[in-house]
């Protein structure tokens, strides 16, 4: 099919035509005569303006004709090409959906770079886009510093946190980083998105760690077009909003004006960058052409509200400077439109030529690469003997004897931050308290306040930065303090942490091991925000890892585990403690010491390696199998127990890894006994046990199955909490049941 441009009447298109023509040329001293926006980076400006104009016509256009998929366009925000003008092309940048100009401005300063290509690759979701490789448009090239992102409501501002603080942390701790040590990151969203808590703690983050006089080279770029799809924005709220915050420097421009926004621009990154300071730079932009080729924008604006901005568009400030300059005549403005207009096209019949995703495997193949004897490697290795003596002092962990789940989790934390110079610890209470249970207690004093330390109580601030520490050369190893505090900060996991690989095919990453304290059964204390079971949004999360180990030993090695695959595949990982477990010492009789474990020395860990997907099997009875996981695991082995009092043989699979679930050893263990009794401390709904037995289903296992879970609850404070947890009795009652229905 042809592009060739016929069809295309944008009104905007048509006015920008007809002004330039009617435009005079210099009649005096221009604003390029001795101004701070020289000719020509004048003329580069405009270029990229221009392109990215034509960019969005080219994507409607393609739509109409059925060839692309994307039609959130820049037109009206051009002005931000500015921005990626004053800035260098190895600054970290986290664009919003409107920054083409920005994109186009970023490729035309490196050599080689083809941001129209790029940008046309992913609209036609070409499997040639350089970035996303045809999964997404969006704006991204690794070797242009510009990390992709998806997000509508600026949820990658808490990573551009993340990233900014660890470019300095990087050059104190001598931690490889993409990022030269003076680089800034600059990150852009709307003044619709403005208004999300996403935006407001990520604001709050950055003032919060500048005030302490911590170094956070963030350029903040709130691109202002006064709509957010139909709902408009107050007048001067966004200024209210972003203007005055205590160690925020603010500074504003109209994109209209392209010297005052590029001196605007330039004073910014400056501050930021000299200073190591956080700033806002607010540009008034104007949007041209609806939200998206689908938003029919004259059902909620007249068309006088909309030819009314046609005045502030950016390319006709750049076009006017360059004509009042002398630099070109209105005909050279318009034959240069023409010209990359042209070129633009082209290149977009090109495009639309070169080969698509075709596969599931081939879509899926970036999500969450696996390299298991890489990974056991890894996890084997450990920091050299010395290193591990002055870390632990005189008492090595594997001398202690048996420790808990929380010593053998602090422990291993300790080894894994002598192995990992660029591991981090981080999160509410970890450093100076030593964690609400004491788990990461004398982490702090043996590692430094630069590797373990306390962030401010918000979750997203916590994850955003994990997520940029990840992509800047560390191994973060963030703590959520409970399980149902996650959920304020979920989509930091889901839009963020889990896309990147993704959209990037692979060529970013953000490995992580995010440490949350969870499930119940802490005998009616704290109610539903220190007892939560709510695991489902874990485990829809495509590629995501997610940990359940019950006993220490377990905890211990597949930490290791973990932090190998990061280091490995990038993967990001969540590590679920069971909080009832953390000081649990017996498990048959009081004083039984039998749910501790001694501390695996290195030498072992080989042997030991508890791979991903990997689970564990106590016992091997022939009548029934106990599948379950976390508190229900010693649950399981005491109703085990009580079963043999009544000849009846069981075995107990432990599954260990949530995601991905260990499907080879769910099937083996339930095939060996025939009979299956799936034990879910988490809700009937939503909750672990529908994977399991839906894994036994589509293996094609025939024989008895049940489960028995917790109810569909929040739990309550006190002795109430019994009537909606899983217990003992409960489980023991299922299992002869079950047993009854078998025979």
């Amino acid at each position: 099919m042809s592009i060739d441009g016929e069809g295309i009447a944008e009104p905007i298109d048509t006015h920008f035509l007809a002004t330039v023509a009617t435009m005079s040329g210099p009649t005096g001293p221009g604003a390029l005569d001795g101004g701070p926006l020289s000719a020509s980076v004048a003329l580069a400006l405009f270029d990229a303006q221009a392109a990215s104009r034509h960019l969005d016509l080219a994507a409607r256009l393609l739509r109409a004709q059925g060839q692309g998929f994307y039609t959130i366009g820049s037109a009206g925000h051009e002005s931000n090409a500015a921005v990626a003008a004053v800035l260098r092309p190895t600054d970290p940048a986290l664009l919003h959906y409107r920054s083409g100009a920005f994109y186009v401005a970023r490729g035309q300063q490196v050599p080689g770079s083809d941001p129209v290509r790029d940008v046309l690759l992913g609209l036609v979701a070409a499997t040639s886009d350089p970035i996303s490789g045809g999964r997404h448009k969006v704006f991204g090239n690794h070797a242009l510093a510009v990390i992709p992102q998806t997000s509508t409501i600026a949820s990658h501002l808490p990573r551009a946190v993340g990233v900014a603080f660890a470019i300095d942390r990087a050059a104190k701790l001598r931690v490889d980083s993409p990022w030269p040590k003076d680089a800034l990151a600059v990150t852009s969203f709307g003044d619709a998105s403005a208004n999300h808590s996403t935006t407001q703690g990520s604001l709050n983050t950055a003032a919060w760690i500048s005030h302490q006089g911590l170094p956070l080279p963030v350029l903040f770029v709130c691109e202002d077009n006064g709509l957010g799809i139909s709902v408009r924005t107050p007048a001067g709220w966004t200024a209210a909003n972003l203007a005055g915050r205590e160690s925020i420097a603010y500074f504003r421009a109209d994109g209209a004006d392209p010297v005052a926004t590029y001196e605007a621009a330039a004073t910014a990154a400056d501050h930021v960058r000299r200073l190591r300071r956080p700033a806002v730079l607010h540009l008034q932009t104007v949007r041209f052409m609806g939200h998206a080729g689908s938003d029919a924008e004259v059902s909620y604006r007249s068309p006088a509200q909309i030819s009314a901005d046609y005045s502030r568009d950016p390319l006709l400030g750049t076009a006017s400077l360059l004509v009042a300059g002398g630099v070109l005549t209105p005909l050279q403005i318009i034959e240069r439109y023409e010209a990359i207009r042209a070129d633009v096209l082209a290149t977009a019949e090109a495009a639309v030529k070169e080969a698509k995703l075709d596969s599931a495997a081939a879509v899926m193949a970036p999500l969450a690469p696996r390299h298991p004897d890489a990974v056991a490697a890894q996890a084997a290795r450990s920091a050299p003997a010395a290193a591990r003596d002055s870390a632990f002092g005189a008492k090595l962990p594997e001398t202690e004897g048996g420790l808990t789940f929380a010593l053998a989790v602090n422990r291993s934390l300790a080894d894994l931050l002598t192995l990992y110079p660029q591991a981090q610890v981080f999160g509410e209470d970890v450093a100076v308290k030593g964690g609400v249970y004491g788990v990461t207690r004398g982490l702090l004093k043996a590692f430094g306040a630069g590797r373990v330390f306390d962030t401010l109580l918000d979750e997203q601030a916590i994850l955003g930065l994990a997520l940029g520490s990840g992509v800047s050369g560390f191994l973060p190893i963030p703590e959520i303090q409970y399980l149902a505090y996650l959920h304020n900060a979920e989509d930091q996991l889901r839009g963020e942490a889990a896309t990147l690989q993704f959209f990037s095919n692979g060529q970013y990453r953000n490995p992580m091991v995010v440490r949350i304290a969870g499930y119940g059964y802490q005998k009616g204390f704290g109610g539903h925000f220190h007892n939560d079971d709510s695991v489902a949004v874990l485990r829809d999360l495509p590629g995501v890892v997610v940990a359940s180990p019950s006993r220490p030993d377990d905890a211990a090695a597949m930490l290791r585990t973990c932090l190998a695959g990061a280091a490995v595949d990038g993967s990001v990982c969540v590590f679920l403690e069971p909080i009832a477990l953390y000081h649990t010492r017996d498990l048959y009789e009081p004083s039984d010491g039998g749910w501790l474990a001694p501390y695996t020395p290195p030498a072992d860990w080989a042997a030991g390696h508890v791979p991903i997907g990997k689970g564990r099997t106590y016992g091997d009875g022939s009548d029934l199998t106990l599948i379950t996981c976390g508190n229900g695991v010693p649950m399981s082995l005491r109703v085990a127990r009580r079963l043999a009092d009544d000849h009846i043989s069981t075995r107990v699979l432990d599954l260990r890894w949530l995601a991905p679930l260990p499907v080879e050893d769910i099937l083996r263990e339930a095939t060996a006994t025939g009979r299956v009794l799936v034990v879910d401390e988490t809700r009937r709904s939503g909750g672990v046990s529908e994977g399991v037995l839906t894994a036994l289903v589509d293996a094609g296992f025939s024989g008895a199955m049940a489960r028995v879970t917790s109810e569909d609850s929040f739990i309550p404070l006190g002795d109430a909490a019994l009537q909606v947890l899983l217990s003992e009795d409960t489980i023991e009652s299922a299992a002869h049941d079950l047993l009854r229905r078998g025979r």
